[in-house]
């Protein structure tokens, strides 16, 4: 038996599954309680302060209150606080990445992924550094400045010297006027060590989904391989930060277990963060399991219908206000321009998950680790953000100014950080205008521009972000930030 402890470095203490099931109990004995709800709701709501605005976010037990009330005016009262917090701290500014696939060479026996090790008629491939640089170089052509490496556990065919060699690489290209300026790690858990190999290699945020909290299921999930010990994957985030990676991104794949036991494990894994390291997670990521070569998402019968899906959006938002909420492709565009509104800040465009994808004409989907819901371009994707009055955004200035950890979330939550993004945002919106967009995409988005413009509060900053706009339009001039 374990106490639950937030503060506790073992897995088994700061995510209690007592403390889940109690939790959830709870909310099922209070999800009509609408004075409580009532006040839950109220203290999530955004306040105004002398310097911008203050959130106190919740605790995961007030937020499972929340996901289990089902009254309809409350939940739509959810969804309108999640998007007063969202445009409070971060805007109408959406920040694009991509996906980059290095290798799909995995020793995992997981259930829900097509890179399992028994999968014998997936074609394993693994790029070349040459073959990087030209999936780079596709990338960059089509306007994107950010990435999220990807590669399966294999420490033959992946080791962390290749990763680091790969993430040179990437950094190394640059591309008429294209470059990557935000290089993010999506790999195995790994020691303290390479995560500090890692951080000396200049990435952005270490993500590492979770995959489930449930550890008995967990465990069922992942049969074979080093991702079997729960602990070790569970606690990789403390050893992240203790090898000096600033930013960390959580998330679970929505639709293995019980929705409401993962939520809650999700927000205990953030309170933890807060707790030990005082700065929670970068980023929070809500994939749901998706079709994919052998793997049929039914067979695992926690599939999450739009509505919840939706409504655990928001509960996130209304719990984390400062964290930043990242949907990809596999979500289709209609979900995706619902997400928005309750919270999303980043999004994925113009994505292929297979190995060596964007070098391709066609889509390829003999590598795919998962279908891709939306298939559209990423200048599709920048036009139907601005068609819905969101900037397309491919800042990286915070991570290259040292704006991350607890430095990005003190700004944040002072409210500061808009007089950094926001012009940082029109200015590389610029840059992907002039340098790739369509003629369509160009009307809409000077347009916006203008707008924009007159919403930078302070004067002096104003005037410095349209000379830069001036000179990225009559100049080979890239790069200007705050």
């Amino acid at each position: 038996m374990f106490d639950y402890n937030p503060k506790s470095l073992k897995a088994d203490e700061f995510i209690n599954d007592q403390e889940i099931l109690q939790s959830l109990s709870y909310a099922d004995e209070h999800k009509e309680d609408y004075e409580l709800i009532d006040r839950i709701l109220e203290k999530a709501r955004p306040k105004k302060t002398g310097n911008g605005w203050h959130c106190e976010g919740l605790t995961h037990r007030e937020a499972s209150v929340l996901l289990a009330c089902t009254e309809p005016g409350r939940v739509q009262r959810m969804f309108e606080i999640a998007e007063e917090i969202k445009l409070a701290f971060y805007g109408n500014r959406i920040v694009l990445f991509a996906p980059l696939y290095l290798s799909n060479y995995c020793v995992n026996g997981c259930l829900y992924c097509p890179y399992h090790a028994k999968n014998r008629h997936i074609p394993r491939k693994k790029l070349t550094q040459e073959e990087i640089r030209a999936e780079v170089i596709a990338l960059q052509d089509m306007g994107h400045k950010r990435l999220a490496i990807e590669a399966g556990e294999d420490p033959v065919n992946n080791p962390i010297e290749y990763i680091l060699e790969s993430i040179k690489t990437i950094y190394s290209i640059n591309h008429k006027n294209g470059a990557i300026r935000r290089v993010n790690v999506n790999i195995a858990a790994t020691t303290v060590e390479n995560y500090r190999k890692l951080h000396e290699a200049g990435i952005g945020t270490y993500i590492l989904f979770q995959e489930t909290y449930n550890r008995a299921g967990y465990e069922v999930l992942h049969p074979t391989g080093p991702k079997h010990d729960y602990a070790y994957h569970t606690e990789a985030m403390d050893r992240a930060m203790e090898g000096g990676i600033d930013d960390v991104g959580l998330g679970v794949l929505f639709g293995l277990e019980s929705y409401r036991y993962e939520f809650a494990g999700l927000l205990m894994h953030a309170e933890h963060l807060e707790a030990v390291h005082g700065v929670g997670p970068h980023t929070i990521s809500v994939p749901r399991v998706k079709k994919a070569d052998d793997i049929d998402p039914d067979v695992f019968d926690n599939s999450i219908p739009d509505e919840i899906f939706e409504k655990i959006i928001a509960c996130i938002r209304l719990s984390v206000p400062y964290t930043g909420m990242i949907i990809s492709t596999r979500e289709s565009e209609k979900v995706r321009g619902a997400a928005l509104k309750m919270g999303i800040s980043q999004i994925s465009g113009g994505s292929r998950t297979s190995v060596g994808g964007y070098t391709e004409k066609e889509r390829p989907h003999d590598t795919e680790q998962f279908d891709v819901s939306d298939q559209r371009t990423l200048d599709e994707v920048v036009r139907w953000l601005m068609e819905k009055d969101h900037i397309p955004s491919f800042c990286t200035a915070c991570y290259r100014a040292g704006r991350t950890g607890d430095r990005f979330m003190s700004l944040c939550k002072s409210g500061q950080i808009s007089n950094c993004c926001h012009p940082n945002a029109l200015m590389t919106l610029t840059e992907y205008l002039v340098d790739y967009a369509s003629e369509e995409t160009k009307r809409l988005g000077y347009q916006m521009i203008d707008r924009e413009l007159e919403n930078i509060p302070k004067e002096n900053v104003r005037k410095i972000a349209r000379e830069n706009i001036e000179a990225i339009k009559n100049s080979n001039r890239r790069d200007f930030r705050f």
